[in-house]
């Protein structure tokens, strides 16, 4: 079966912007990803529609923001752009019930709401700005880093690494937020991304300052989040800097990884059927420097990790009956590449 793969990243020291390749997973080899979109500043997170609509960061001079793309023809056409003052959002994600598009900016420390409009292009709808800080140097600030609708649909889930908390907020049909739900982790946790277990009220959250995965209760009636267990990502004798950062779960709900950016591995855990417990069972390197991101092909026999300050991709075969990995290619050229996305061919 053949899959289309776009690449997001910066636009700093050579890298083009988005990426695509075309991976054959009967072939189990990825062919050099080429440009495929390079009018925007350093698109570091993508997220495609069920209408085939890329929307994409976007950085231009002292705004930032998200662009949204038609990929049914070709090239791309750009429908529009919905930019303001400061810098880019870090994380993108799509409320198809809603027709909602969530961007989190990290360095704004705000969430910003777009409603989809019928061309398909984005409107602001609502921004709300988060306050507080923690206690490491990082968390100056609030800092928001990841945001997406829960399992139930009710409501959206923010991670703010810079205060230290997991919100839930109401979400309106017209975009708007409301009546926020605060978890608060240990200080210093840094939070960044969250994965849901979708066989269960559980969730998984990962902080990139501690180096540490959070099993967490999600109460749907209430929104509200309660700790369970809290398991390292890197060896208890690692010394050296890490930031934990992407954070994925197989579509069975058995095996969880996670990306460690200075250790440069991922860890793969097994989860247990009720999603309470996680139990370690392999460290594997990236072959490169710094895994931002990584994301399984849509078989999931297959993961490919991109390494940001070394450009490469190193692609593993996934046993899906034992979660683990095995790497079958590596130094793929991937240009200052941060994000991973795979997708049916069109």
């Amino acid at each position: 079966m053949k899959q289309r793969l776009l690449l997001g990243g910066y636009t700093r020291h050579g890298g083009a912007g988005v990426y695509a390749g075309t991976f054959d997973n009967d072939e189990a080899h990825l062919p050099t990803p080429a440009p495929f979109i390079t009018d925007l500043g350093s698109p570091t997170y993508l997220a495609v529609s069920d209408d085939n609509i890329l929307y994409a960061v976007d950085a231009e001079g002292d705004q930032g923001g998200v662009a949204a793309y038609d990929l049914n023809v070709d090239p791309p056409r750009l429908i529009n752009k919905v930019l303001q003052a400061g810098s880019s959002p870090a994380h993108i994600s799509i409320d198809a019930n809603r027709q909602l598009v969530y961007a989190s900016n990290y360095h704004e420390g705000r969430i910003n709401v777009y409603r989809i409009k019928n061309d398909h292009g984005l409107a602001l709808t609502d921004e709300v700005k988060h306050t507080g800080n923690g206690p490491r140097p990082e968390q100056d600030s609030a800092h928001v880093h990841f945001a997406a609708v829960t399992p139930d649909f009710q409501r959206l889930a923010v991670v703010d690494l810079g205060n230290d908390t997991l919100t839930t907020y109401a979400v309106s049909d017209a975009g708007k937020l409301s009546d926020p739900v605060i978890f608060h982790t240990e200080p210093g946790f840094g939070p960044r991304h969250l994965a849901f277990n979708h066989n269960n009220p559980i969730a998984y959250l990962l902080g990139e300052l501690s180096s540490q995965v959070s099993i967490l209760n999600y109460d749907a009636a209430t929104g509200q989040f309660k700790l369970i267990a809290t398991l390292p990502t890197i060896p208890e004798d690692y010394t050296d800097h890490n930031g934990a950062a992407a954070i994925r779960l197989s579509s069975d709900q058995r095996f969880l990884y996670v990306s460690n950016r200075g250790h440069n591995s991922i860890t793969v855990f097994a989860v247990s059927p009720d999603g309470r417990n996680l139990s370690e069972l392999q460290q594997i390197s990236t072959a490169g420097d710094f895994p931002r991101d990584f994301n399984f092909d849509l078989t999931e026999h297959f993961i490919l990790v991109v390494n940001q300050n070394s450009s490469n991709g190193t692609l593993y075969s996934r046993d899906a009956k034992t979660g683990l990995l095995t790497e079958i290619q590596r130094d793929i050229p991937t240009p200052e590449a941060v994000n991973v996305l795979f997708l049916s061919a069109k």
